[in-house]
């Protein structure tokens, strides 16, 4: 379990550094002129890249589930305020595409856009590395909230001065 905001802040920004390298590697599947490649990429990574931001954070479904009681709600309560339903739990490809879905306009212009000669490839990239990023930052900074509300109170102290 992370006890200081210093081992928090070192994880998250290790985080943020493993979601823009995943992010590179989707956008490098979205400039393969095969349908649905790109789709097909993203939930492989995502199904993988959620959990190790969780287990990073202390917040996978094992390690919540080895919390003691009160603890493990806390957990849960606040991933369920932040809207976050991934924290806690286990990360099915199910759940990647509702996920996925949710940002369906976006992905789908993505898909589309590498059809057209010589720029659209850059746009499906373009597209697919900030869907992914913004899928993955938001997951950490998801994490790092909850992460932070588990801190003993006086290092909780720290973050807020």
């Amino acid at each position: 379990m992370i006890t200081t905001i210093a081992e928090l802040d070192r994880i998250r920004d290790e985080s943020k550094t493993l979601v823009t390298s995943r992010a590179m590697v989707s956008a490098g599947a979205a400039v393969v002129p095969i349908p649905g490649a790109d789709i097909v990429a993203d939930i492989g990574l995502l199904t993988k890249l959620l959990p190790e931001i969780s287990k990073r954070f202390g917040l996978d479904h094992e390690q919540v589930q080895k919390l003691e009681p009160q603890f493990a709600q806390q957990a849960l309560v606040m991933a369920s305020s932040l809207g976050n339903t991934m924290i806690g739990r286990m990360v099915t490809k199910r759940i990647v595409v509702a996920l996925l879905r949710r940002m369906g306009a976006r992905i789908a212009v993505g898909s589309m856009a590498k059809f057209i000669p010589f720029a659209g490839s850059a746009v499906a990239a373009t597209i697919s590395f900030g869907a992914m990023k913004l899928v993955g930052n938001s997951h950490v900074d998801d994490c790092y909230k909850t992460a932070l509300a588990l801190l003993p109170a006086d290092q909780r102290a720290l973050a807020n001065a």
